[in-house]
């Protein structure tokens, strides 16, 4: 289940309208996409072929469509976590670094869950995602990502440049997002 949970208090939003209009607020775009429509070897397998990846992205291209011409994106691909990914724990260090990006951090996740932590003013608000949910990170806004106790994630991530998601660790280049 989706949630949020705010570092300083301990408050917890589980509920899917609150939770969107709180993100909304933020900058931060989350719907629910769901993943009814895949069959279950794309949830499940987690060693995707060049073939499987096309089939889950060509499941979604209409919302991606839409996505794209809405914010200018131009491609997607699959990225995959899970026990099974050389280097995991390497991968996880890096990404548990605070940093933000040039571009959105846009991700809709296929299978699994994960957190994504975001600085939002002297807050830390942990987003909570799952199978189905769609979260736009806004370029700027300091963030990272944990696996939570489930270790796997797949999504399809969306980009308007390779190079524009790259990390970028300097706290000196912060466009923290304010608190409303």
């Amino acid at each position: 289940m989706a949630k949020l949970v705010f570092r300083s208090s301990g408050k917890v939003i589980q509920d899917e309208k609150q939770i969107k209009e709180f993100l909304e607020k933020q900058g931060v775009l989350y719907e629910k996409w769901g993943v009814e429509r895949l069959p279950e070897h794309l949830k499940t397998n987690y060693q995707l072929s060049p073939e499987e990846q096309k089939e889950i992205i060509d499941a979604y291209k209409e919302e991606l469509e839409t996505l794209k011409k809405e914010k200018g994106y131009v491609a997607e691909d699959i990225v995959v976590l899970s026990e099974q990914t050389p280097n995991l724990e390497n991968l996880l260090q890096m990404f548990k670094k605070e940093h933000h990006h040039v571009d959105d951090e846009v991700r809709f996740v296929v299978d699994g869950s994960g957190i994504f932590p975001i600085k939002i003013g002297d807050e830390v608000v942990d987003v909570y995602v799952e199978a189905g949910d769609l979260i736009v990170v806004p370029a700027g806004a300091r963030h990272w990502f944990e696996l939570d106790e489930n270790r796997k994630i797949k999504c399809i991530r969306v980009f308007k440049s390779p190079a524009g998601w790259e990390a970028i660790y300097d706290e000196n280049e912060t466009a923290s997002m304010p608190l409303d």
